[in-house]
């Protein structure tokens, strides 16, 4: 089933295409059951189908409201919401929805979305009580780049836990379930990585480079914890990338496809074309897809990613993603430039705040692999911080777990069905020995135990505005 994601690539009937566009998704599903039924179908088109069944009834779960119950979600959160600017929000892209036989229906997550990317909402939301405005002064990241610049080289130690629960209604009769929780690479930024304790009774630890570095468990749950204890150092070195230094020998490695999502369609050949220009330094033509990203490409929780079936395009005609959906992009935009350019996500992983977190590396000689958060990059724009802004193009800061280097890649113990997430690791996945295992039967929650190492540390005030 993991192979099979590259037939995303493969396009759809057209009698697909129709019912799914109108939101008739129990037709979308007959029509894929005749035509698989066709003993002479292709194969490849046969596993495209099987994987457009799996979409669409995930998309269904992430869009539950209709207009009237958005409506009132974001009238209870901001105040009164005239006809006009409800249109507005609709046409501008800031509120994400699909239709359901024909009828509007809103992202589960798209308030939160709102109060993250426009400042006039919060504050509304703010004045009646229902959320909190961010302290814009100086915060930990600010700092921690000052330090960083002064002293070349930050070292922080981290000694974390990760832990998975399932719920007690997803429990079935004692049945085992297999179960993985990344762990930090040791490559790259990560040193001296120690698996310290696992409480599941089976369990395995990838190789300390997996591409995607998980500990595989399995365990009955409600009688066994599925939890791992481990530590691990991030070296953060400052470098400021000089284009005169730039050497004519540059290296061809991850400068390749890899579908369904890093490829080199007609749009994006010519996106690149423009933003690149003439430009012949692969520094300088690293930056300015840096420099469009950050500027044109909209900050927006996304939907599952399973559920976009060519992810940078997707981006680059819509003009918004997440901090995920913004790495592919780059990576792409380079790598159709000449530019070798890599994935690496994992946690951001600040005192008092853990989440998922993705961004990318590119290759110029002589520096070698430099680092790219485009995401963090958008939001020092939104926040009016250039020096925040031009630290994220080539370097990153410490406060990271990086558990995968390549993006769509199997784990060292393979699953036996799809995961929920197939081409990153971060919440982990689980599943039965049988059947897949739902994400919103399980929960992953992970601890920072002890952080230290960094004097901007000591100088970190909770609430203040990190990203």
């Amino acid at each position: 089933m993991f192979e099979d994601l590259q037939c995303l690539s493969v396009p759809l009937p057209e009698a697909v295409v129709k019912a799914k566009g109108y939101g008739d998704y129990e037709l979308v599903e007959k029509l894929i059951d005749r035509k698989c039924a066709d003993p002479a179908l292709p194969d490849v088109l046969r596993k495209r189908l099987c994987l457009e069944k799996i979409i669409c009834r995930q998309i269904v779960k992430e869009y539950p409201y209709d207009d009237a119950q958005a409506r009132e979600q974001l009238q209870n959160k901001i105040g009164p919401v005239s006809d006009e600017e409800w249109e507005d929000l609709i046409l501008s892209g800031q509120i994400d929805w699909i239709y359901l036989k024909g009828v509007r229906h809103y992202q589960d997550c798209f308030v939160s979305n709102l109060m993250k990317t426009r400042r006039d909402l919060l504050d509304r939301a703010a004045a009646l009580g229902t959320a909190e405005r961010p302290n814009d002064g100086p915060g930990l990241l600010d700092e921690t780049i000052r330090e960083l610049k002064q002293k070349g080289e930050l070292t922080v130690h981290y000694h974390m836990r990760s832990a998975m629960t399932v719920t007690p209604e997803a429990q079935d009769a004692g049945k085992p379930v297999r179960a993985w929780l990344p762990l930090p690479i040791e490559y790259a930024q990560v040193k001296n990585v120690k698996v310290l304790c696992c409480t599941a009774p089976e369990y395995e630890i990838s190789p300390p480079d997996h591409p995607q570095r998980t500990v595989f468990m399995r365990g009955v749950p409600g009688k066994d914890v599925f939890s791992v204890e481990y530590s691990f150092d991030i070296c953060a070195r400052y470098v400021e990338p000089d284009p005169a230094r730039v050497t004519a020998w540059q290296p061809a490695f991850y400068t390749e496809e890899s579908l369904p999502h890093i490829r080199f369609t007609p749009y994006l050949r010519m996106l690149t074309a423009e933003i690149v220009g003439q430009e012949t330094n692969p520094l300088l033509k690293a930056k300015k897809i840096y420099d469009y990203i950050t500027h044109h490409i909209r900050y927006s929780f996304m939907r599952a990613y399973i559920t976009m079936p060519m992810i940078p395009e997707f981006a680059a005609a819509g003009g918004k993603g997440d901090c995920g959906v913004q790495a592919l992009l780059f990576i792409t935009l380079c790598r159709i430039a000449g530019v070798p350019a890599r994935w690496q996500s994992g946690l951001a992983v600040e005192p008092g705040d853990v989440g998922c977190h993705d961004w990318a590396q590119f290759y110029v000689a002589p520096y070698g692999w430099l680092f790219c958060d485009c995401s963090y990059g958008g939001g020092a724009l939104r926040k009016n911080k250039p020096e925040r802004w031009s630290f994220y193009f080539g370097n990153l800061d410490p406060y990271r777990l990086p558990a995968n280097s390549e993006y769509q890649h199997d784990f060292a113990v393979a699953p036996r069905f799809l995961r929920y997430d197939p081409y990153d690791s971060q919440l982990g996945e689980a599943e039965f020995e049988d059947k897949p295992l739902p994400r919103g039967c399980r929960s992953t929650h992970h601890e920072i135990l002890e952080i230290s190492g960094a004097d901007a540390l000591k100088q970190f005030a909770p609430g203040q505005d990190k990203d």
